[in-house]
């Protein structure tokens, strides 16, 4: 079950949403879908899952069309949170997986799995409104794949999340993923796209400024971190040649060169001078290319 999307652009009226964007999405992976608000995410969450038409282009799933009629195979978790706040737990996600043509006996064993999972069973018989923001979202996740879909769209999923929940659903996205789905992943986190996602999208504006495998992303960015820790000032650094960013911290600094022979002329340069306690050099993250990319504007 591939995803693709191919040259697709989206207008409203003289404003570019989406501009000649394509990507392929296989099954047993999480693609990473980033860009600042506005960049036109959850225009193109809706042009897949048929709530919008895109004015060109075509979207395709397993070789043949997607949209609004495929809405039983799809999970969508969207930013905004669209649980009815007066229902009981149990009530509202039965209710949404028979829509999805589950029958009640099975919704009710999925229900249970997700909720004992996620450590909440007795939430079962509560309201929306008498939960916290955090368990909201689990259960607003729990809605998104109950039904076992093949698709899952995730926008925004850790939004509300304590560092603990945070790796919970993190553990269920990887657990889906390698049963078979195939995920679409938004977020503002840099480090959770970078440890779940081996490809990605960076949009701007509407338009594809990065996209690939994150580990050529990387190689092609070119630009390597430096962090230093030392027992003598370091601030020294900073001018030699190929040096991009400089950034000083308690002990030493981080900085942001053009090159691994770069690396080695501050290497030889730190040598004689005192103790050195610690000298890395690591790949650039991927908060440092989207900065680049698309500037320091993001929010």
């Amino acid at each position: 079950m591939t995803l693709r999307l191919n040259n697709v652009t989206k207008r409203f009226g003289s404003h570019v949403a989406v501009n000649h964007l394509s990507i392929e999405i296989p099954e047993k992976q999480i693609f990473g879908f980033l860009g600042a608000n506005g960049a036109g995410k959850t225009t193109t969450f809706r042009m897949i899952l048929g709530l919008l038409q895109e004015t060109e282009g075509t979207i395709s799933w397993n070789d043949g069309e997607i949209g609004y009629d495929q809405s039983h195979l799809i999970g969508y978790l969207p930013e905004e949170r669209g649980l009815y706040p007066k229902m009981k737990v149990r009530d509202q996600l039965v209710y949404l997986a028979k829509l999805r043509g589950m029958s009640k006996t099975d919704s009710l064993k999925e229900l249970d799995y997700w909720l004992e999972r996620f450590k909440v069973p007795d939430y079962k018989t509560k309201k929306v409104e008498e939960l916290s923001k955090g368990n909201q979202q689990k259960i607003q996740f729990i809605s998104a794949v109950l039904h076992k879909p093949k698709l899952l769209i995730l926008d925004e999923p850790f939004s509300g999340l304590d560092p603990v929940n945070v790796e919970m659903l993190k553990e269920a996205v990887v657990d889906l993923k390698e049963s078979g789905m195939s995920i679409v992943f938004s977020s503002h986190r840099m480090e959770h796209v970078e440890e779940l996602c081996e490809n990605l999208c960076i949009l701007h504006h509407g338009s594809p400024v990065v996209h690939g495998h994150l580990k050529d992303i990387k190689r092609s960015f070119g630009k390597k971190n430096v962090r230093v820790k030392a027992d003598f000032d370091v601030q020294f650094l900073k001018d030699i040649p190929g040096v991009t960013k400089y950034k000083a911290f308690g002990e030493g600094c981080e900085l942001q060169v053009e090159s691994e022979e770069v690396s080695q002329k501050i290497f030889k340069e730190l040598n004689g001078r005192g103790f050195v306690r610690t000298f890395n050099l690591e790949e650039p993250s991927l908060n440092d290319i989207f900065i680049e990319k698309v500037g320091a504007s993001y929010v």
